[in-house]
């Protein structure tokens, strides 16, 4: 039996979709429309934790990294074959949800392919009608911190031999943030302005794609953010919430090693601020 055509906006007619996944079958929930999106974001930006706000929603599957496989992204043809399969609901992950889904996407950072591809990939965002979502970071150096934790317990695996970039509990969060990086200042300002010009070319690559731009810092303030996001994939406003405990809280001095190193560096410079803008989450 067809599906009577939903009310819908023509400006948005693109971007409403009724897959119709091979490996089951969506049941009465054929007719119900789907949104496609992807997280674009950086590393040690919050897109894992934002993640799990959006898969706390009822109607929202987010698949996780799923370029973080690099055979996934080796050329255009694999990373257009794997957005198929997600897009078509054929893709399972711990995410996926009942044949009601009404968004489905992935997170995807941005070293993963996708600016290296990103003329074809704007493309198939536009042509299959998927919105980007920007996460990212308006303190690098916090980020930087984030990121050179994270590297040295790949190898040091300070919670019983286990690596974790993301935890559940402060106790686990405490351990991971003993461990204080050595930041190098005479590198410090080029790294943090090569991460500002990345930012800006995914934004000016994707610009003609519908899209929003979120800050973590701006999701953590103020929760209405997580309100425009639901807007933004047109799905019902839920109550969202995630079990995952931040692991750097607090002054820098409990964070970098060298901070007088990085304060020489930071002060009288357009980067100073990020000495200063602390949040808790």
């Amino acid at each position: 039996m067809p599906c009577s055509k939903p009310t819908i906006d023509p400006s948005d007619v693109p971007f409403v979709h009724f897959p119709k996944p091979t490996t089951y079958s969506r049941a009465e929930c054929a007719c119900h429309p789907v949104r496609f999106f992807a997280i674009l974001s950086m590393q040690r930006s919050g897109s894992g934790w934002f993640e799990t706000l959006l898969n706390n929603h009822t109607n929202i599957s987010s698949n996780g990294e799923i370029f973080s496989v690099k055979v996934r992204r080796s050329n255009i043809s694999t990373i257009v074959e794997t957005l198929d399969k997600v897009y078509n609901l054929d893709w399972f992950s711990s995410a996926s949800k009942n044949e009601c889904t009404a968004a489905v996407g992935l997170k995807w950072m941005l070293n993963q392919g996708l600016m290296q591809h990103h003329v074809e990939i704007v493309e198939y965002f536009k042509r299959r009608g998927v919105s980007a979502i920007f996460l990212f970071r308006r303190n690098l150096l916090r980020r930087m911190i984030s990121v050179l934790a994270n590297s040295y317990d790949q190898a040091a695996k300070l919670l019983n031999g286990t690596h974790k970039s993301h935890v559940h509990s402060h106790h686990e969060a405490d351990i991971l943030a003993k461990y204080k990086p050595v930041i190098n200042a005479t590198l410090l300002i080029p790294n943090l302005r090569q991460v500002e010009e990345t930012t800006a070319k995914a934004l000016e690559y994707f610009n003609s794609t519908r899209h929003i731009v979120l800050y973590y810092e701006d999701v953590v303030r103020n929760r209405t953010k997580l309100s425009d996001v639901q807007d933004f994939l047109k799905v019902p406003r839920r109550k969202l919430k995630s079990r995952q405990v931040k692991i750097h809280r607090g002054p820098l001095s409990n964070q970098i090693e060298n901070l007088e190193h990085v304060e020489k560096a930071l002060n009288g410079s357009q980067y100073e601020s990020f000495l200063h803008a602390d949040f808790r989450k």
